[in-house]
């Protein structure tokens, strides 16, 4: 039974640091000590909110003097709990400040030791700690999560109606081709006044419950064999076409390429994108630091979603910039602020007010230890994982020092940090690089999922991806349901640059004909709205993100053999709703970097692997686990290269699989280790070790699951929680 912290150990807390303490049983506790993930829960006995890291050093050596156990809450998505589920939790969330620089004529930039943070003594606090503060940053969350500003066409295609004729599993529309009578055919995408009638929500469509996806005939399961149509040859420059659709495929209308971004995402379906809409030209805020106030909800800032006309010919100044952020910092927060405060740049045509630049994160939404953990992105490609951009953290070690690491100091910790950071601190701000982005042609193409086609897609995208220039990002991701719907197969696409040249590989992409393309809206728009596509689609097909059962397992391989493919597609068919399959694109700039934990071998994967699954909370399924765990350790095991990246690690991991993670690094990694954390003070994590070096199985240092019985309604098996 999890007990409260007692009245005497309180009040030292509470008495040794600025920030607030809640105990178990308190107003606010709850708030605080939940996650994501539904499926965990916290036994923790209070929720510290530090406000700078002179208050998270007291906590840690508090943690110490009274043998308890922190865990760092930093708002982040890991789905094995270890956030919460330490006897103390400090929640990071209070630490929050970003500012953007530019390089120094010598290209450096001014050291974390050398600015104070937001809160410090001496600066004023910048947000109240009350006692509703835990519930407004939960509704702040809710308004980051947000995504239908990736693309107002696939949220609108993911709520709208039954796609009209939709065929269950069968052959491919060029084979069904040749059994229709003379005169007809079958066209490689839906018309436009089809299109159109989905999109604007004609009869039968859907309210706005999130839940609601592509909606197509119910799945069935078809008997027909696997076919192994074979690919494409990879494209060359040669077969690219000379010019590529202005706007979606199925309309001719040259409309403007961002107007669909422009309204709120959450307003009623959008209207059909052809409609053209007035370009963003308000001057831009004046480049300051940032902190976000107690009523800060980022989708209102004015004009921020409305679509910036970007110029034909511009060239950043700096070749990258350096940002400043805190630990509570979510990253689409930091993703907002360096879209609104541009830098500087030389227009050869036109004139403008700068260009936005990105620090190289994961897509929406992760939080702030993404920078510790692997990060990989739209931008990873190009310019190298998270870890790889970091310049600077501050961090508290386990005797409560409070150090800045950086690549001159501590330069053993700053090898190990920068992919298993969690493992040796709690870091409480960052200095990372960022780079210019003015503009990215990128989006979605979205196909129904036939079981006897799919592999042709997937070798389709494998094919046409292979010899990529590191501007090109590229997924292909299948995903189940919902209940009574069909589920779908998407590729992604992000091209660093213009449609110029982007065109190309879409041409490439898209020139797959065995099935109707549902909706292709690849085209311009800005890198923050790219950055919520995924979970766009994710959340699109699953409902809400928090509150539900979550259980995620990555892998990366190095190659994606026909038979593996052909596997692949036949285990999805028998997933469960809620169930999304992704393989991204590897390799580019990644490989460059080797001076850190995440060792070259895993660097050198050709693709990242990852099984998303969601499912409610009262439905028992065994398969939603099951299922996950086949494909990742069964079916792709053949082609893995160690573990997956730090940042994909996820519940009841082996601990062999998290050692695999850095691979030939490992022994130095734990040498490490015992020498900044002997006492193994930081064990919720997903570190594998006891602090005598021994194997400790995942359940003894993650919290557990909710109480509950099992039961069957209707055939399916359900929980009833106690």
């Amino acid at each position: 039974m999890a007990e409260a912290l007692s009245n005497e150990l309180f009040e030292e807390l509470g008495s040794s640091c600025r920030g607030q303490v809640y105990r178990r049983g308190d107003p606010g506790f709850g708030d605080y000590s939940t996650i994501f993930n539904g499926n965990v829960v916290s036994h923790s006995k209070a929720v510290v909110c530090p406000l700078d890291a002179e208050d998270v050093s007291k906590i840690i050596l508090f943690c110490s003097k009274h043998s308890l156990s922190p865990s760092v809450k930093a708002g982040g998505y890991g789905t094995a709990g270890w956030a919460i589920g330490g006897d103390i939790i400090i929640d990071v969330s209070k630490l929050v400040e970003v500012d953007i620089e530019i390089p120094k004529a010598d290209g450096s930039f001014t050291s974390l030791r050398d600015v104070a943070a937001a809160n410090s003594k001496g600066k004023q606090v910048q947000q109240s700690s009350t006692e509703g503060s835990g519930k407004r940053r939960r509704e702040e969350d809710a308004n980051l999560r947000m995504y239908d500003n990736a693309s107002q066409a696939v949220a609108s295609f993911l709520r709208g109606p039954p796609v009209l004729g939709s065929a269950t599993d069968g052959p491919s529309p060029s084979v069904r081709r040749r059994l229709e009578a003379p005169g007809s055919s079958s066209s490689s995408l839906l018309s436009a006044e089809t299109l159109s009638r989905q999109i604007s929500g004609s009869s039968g469509s859907s309210n706005s419950e999130l839940s609601e996806g592509i909606s197509n005939s119910s799945r069935e399961q078809s008997t027909s064999t696997l076919g192994t149509t074979p690919s494409p040859p990879p494209f060359t420059q040669s077969s690219a076409i000379d010019t590529a659709p202005t706007a979606h495929r199925g309309f001719s209308s040259p409309a403007n390429p961002f107007g669909y971004l422009d309204t709120p995402s959450n307003l009623p379906s959008a209207p059909p994108p052809t409609m053209l809409q007035t370009p963003y030209t308000q001057a831009p805020p004046p480049l300051t630091s940032w902190t976000p106030g107690p009523n800060t909800n980022f989708p209102s800032i004015p004009g921020l979603f409305e679509q910036i006309q970007i110029p034909a010919q511009v060239e950043p100044i700096y070749k990258h910039a350096y940002v400043t952020f805190g630990a509570g910092m979510r990253q689409k927060e930091i993703d907002i602020f360096t879209a609104q405060n541009k830098l500087e740049a030389n227009y050869i045509t036109g004139s403008g007010d700068g260009i936005p630049y990105h620090v190289p994160f994961a897509a929406h939404p992760v939080g702030s230890s993404i920078m510790l953990l692997g990060g990989f992105g739209f931008l990873s490609r190009l310019h190298g994982l998270s870890i790889d951009n970091l310049v600077e953290v501050e961090m508290v070690l386990a005797d409560g020092r409070i150090i800045v690491v950086s690549e001159n100091e501590y330069p053993d910790l700053w090898w190990a940090v920068r992919g298993a950071g969690p493992c040796f601190g709690v870091a409480t701000r960052y200095k990372a690089k960022a780079y210019p982005v003015p503009v990215v042609f990128a989006g979605n193409l979205l196909y129904r999922f036939n079981k006897a086609t799919a592999p042709s897609l997937i070798k389709h995208f494998r094919d046409c991806v292979k010899g990529a220039p590191r501007e090109l990002y590229a997924n292909i991701l299948l995903t189940a349901g919902p209940a009574g719907k069909d589920s779908l197969m998407v590729v992604q696409m992000c091209y660093i640059g213009s449609r110029e040249k982007g065109q190309e590989y879409l041409a490439a992409i898209s020139s797959w004909d065995g099935e109707k393309c549902l909706l292709n809206e690849v085209d311009e728009k800005s890198f923050l709205h790219q950055q919520d596509s995924v979970a766009q689609v994710l959340r699109g097909k699953g409902a809400k993100y928090s509150g539900r059962q979550w259980f995620i397992r990555s892998a990366l391989i190095s190659s994606l053999p026909d038979g593996i493919v052909n596997e692949t597609v036949m285990q999805f068919a028998d997933t469960p709703v809620g169930c999304t399959w992704l393989f991204e694109l590897a390799g580019g700039a990644i490989i460059d970097f080797e001076d850190t934990s995440v060792p070259k071998s895993q660097r050198e994967a050709s693709f990242t692997i990852a099984a998303l699954h969601q499912w409610e909370m009262d439905v028992h399924d065994d398969e939603c686990v099951d299922s996950a765990e086949e494909w990742i350790a069964g079916t792709l095991k053949p082609v893995h290269i160690g573990g997956p990246f730090p940042s994909f690690l996820g519940r009841h991991e082996l601990p062999e699989r998290t050692k695999a993670c850095f691979g030939e690094n490992w022994q130095r990694l734990s040498e490490i280790k015992k020498f900044y954390d002997p006492n193994n003070l930081f064990r919720n994590t997903f570190w594998p070790l006891d602090a005598a070096g021994e194997d400790v199985e995942a359940h003894t240092h993650e919290p557990p699951t909710p109480p509950f019985l099992s039961t069957s309604i209707r055939g399916q098996k359900r929980k009833i929680f106690i």
